[in-house]
């Protein structure tokens, strides 16, 4: 069975966390499940050229962060939000909102591993569990729109990940015309 695979029957739901009417999962219990599963997984936060913690455009923040299990590494890039999760300006950020940032970050990289994904997914149990998605709330994908500018990036950052797997996770937000399959998967070089 696949890092994904054991890791997205994983029922995160007495676990998760609301605020502000988002769902979230506690970094401490994220990083235990996985360390229990795979104790040689590791994490990282990507520093920027001078060394800090987080990285900016002038404007605004954000953090990234990788999580290795079993030698594939899961990048994460988060905005460093504030108290109601909206972007802070770069003069601003402190110290603790790039913390908090940090572990947010580290938590969703878990997800791309697939502990939690159907949180992000809007779902409500983990994918072997639940129904089919709601064909009403993907998004439809069409080339060259915002979408799928997004999904190229995804896709790239994801390149290392079979196919098959890259796909599964679009489809939970996505509707994937097979022209718009297509495409993808000679961006991606489709193994």
């Amino acid at each position: 069975m696949s890092v994904f695979e054991t890791l997205s029957k994983i029922n995160v739901n007495d676990k998760v966390d609301k605020k502000n009417g988002l769902s979230y999962l506690p970094w401490a219990w994220a990083w235990s499940v996985a360390k229990q599963n795979y104790p040689s997984a590791t994490y990282k936060v990507y520093e920027n050229e001078d060394g800090f913690n987080y990285h900016h455009d002038g404007m605004t923040g954000w953090v990234k962060t990788g999580v290795t299990i079993e030698n594939m590494e899961m990048i994460e890039y988060l905005p460093i939000m504030d108290y109601r999760n909206q972007s802070i300006k770069v003069d601003k950020i402190t110290s603790f909102h790039v913390n908090s940032s940090i572990q947010r970050s580290l938590t969703k990289a878990l997800a791309r591993h697939g502990l939690g994904l159907y949180i992000y997914a809007g779902e409500d149990l983990p994918q072997e569990r639940a129904s089919a998605p709601d064909e009403h709330r993907l998004v439809n994908l069409n080339i060259g729109d915002d979408n799928y500018t997004k999904v190229l990036k995804y896709v790239d950052a994801n390149k290392d990940r079979p196919f098959s797997e890259v796909v599964k996770m679009l489809e939970t937000k996505y509707k994937v015309a097979s022209n718009v399959n297509k495409e993808i998967k000679k961006h991606h070089g489709g193994n």
